[in-house]
């Protein structure tokens, strides 16, 4: 896998990450729902209670719409408004299952509202009206409706709108350092029909496979790389590749041409030929060299 698929799918990666941890889950919201329904019976359970009864029943806690629940009774019962209140205070926010929630006590007979409020965490938005006057007895049903919803990775989510954009950056960042590197690299190379040739590196390279070079092999690509298509004597290949740097052995040059011509043959556009009694040329048909 080259560097670019690599970024491409670390990205793809970190993108489905970041939309899976900000949608809902389907554990989470179930989780949320079975919860919100034992708080609402205990609302329910307290309001009774309160009626001096122990005895009737809370019919079934009903998910009318999201986030949404209702509360019913087996019987008609009275109860004076600043007492739900106090009453959901108590369990809905004891237990942190919300802190915006708002709740309307509707008449059975004709779903008209009896009594409503919200309360917000945004003080401008909490609306208690006065409630002095004590409901009274009839059928009612109370809903719940969350304003907000908590779940256990909400607390982390602020953690998550930290990482991921950092993150993201650290790659765009290295993928911006690592081309800055290859721009350089690239003035410091030459492309040699299916090869490239890093002359700073002692290295071919053909279709992402390294062939390594030896000093002098290096220095005699160079030589012939410098005069493409012409040819070089051998007086002076010896004297830019062994001057000052030791003993020339008279076999060593032909040695070296026949360890090049071998990591060469692999492309036939190439041709490192020998010129009888003169010296070597490296021919390139059909292809440019971009130096």
């Amino acid at each position: 896998m080259n560097q670019k698929k690599f970024y491409y799918l670390i990205l793809l990666i970190l993108s489905v990450f970041f939309v899976w941890s900000f949608s809902p889950q389907k554990n989470e919201v179930e989780g949320f729902s079975e919860k919100a329904k034992i708080v609402l019976r205990q609302v329910g359970n307290k309001l009774l209670l309160s009626n001096k009864d122990s005895t009737s029943l809370i019919l079934p806690i009903q998910e009318i719409a999201e986030n949404k629940f209702r509360i019913s009774f087996e019987k008609e019962l009275s109860f004076e408004p600043n007492l739900i209140v106090q009453i959901n205070k108590d369990n809905i926010e004891k237990i942190a299952l919300s802190k915006n929630y708002r709740v309307e006590v509707l008449q059975c007979l004709d779903n008209e509202v009896a009594y409503s409020y919200e309360i917000n965490t945004n003080e401008e938005k909490t609306i208690i009206p006065c409630a002095g006057r004590v409901l009274p007895i009839k059928c009612y049903v109370i809903e719940v409706q969350f304003l907000d919803k908590t779940s256990s990775k909400s607390k982390y989510n602020f953690l998550l709108y930290m990482i991921i954009p950092i993150i993201l950056l650290g790659l765009f960042y290295r993928k911006s350092f690592n081309h800055k590197q290859e721009i350089v690299e690239d003035k410091n190379k030459t492309v040699l029909g299916g090869f490239i040739f890093y002359p700073e590196q002692n290295k071919l390279m053909q279709q992402a496979k390294e062939i390594a070079l030896s000093k002098k092999e290096c220095e005699l690509l160079e030589v012939l790389v410098a005069n493409i298509n012409q040819t070089v004597k051998r007086e002076e290949l010896t004297k830019k590749v062994w001057e000052d740097n030791g003993v020339f052995v008279g076999r060593s040059l032909d040695t070296y041409i026949s360890k090049l011509r071998k990591k060469l043959q692999k492309d036939e556009a190439i041709k490192l030929t020998n010129i009888h009694g003169i010296g070597y040329k490296l021919e390139v048909k059909n292809k440019e060299v971009f130096l």
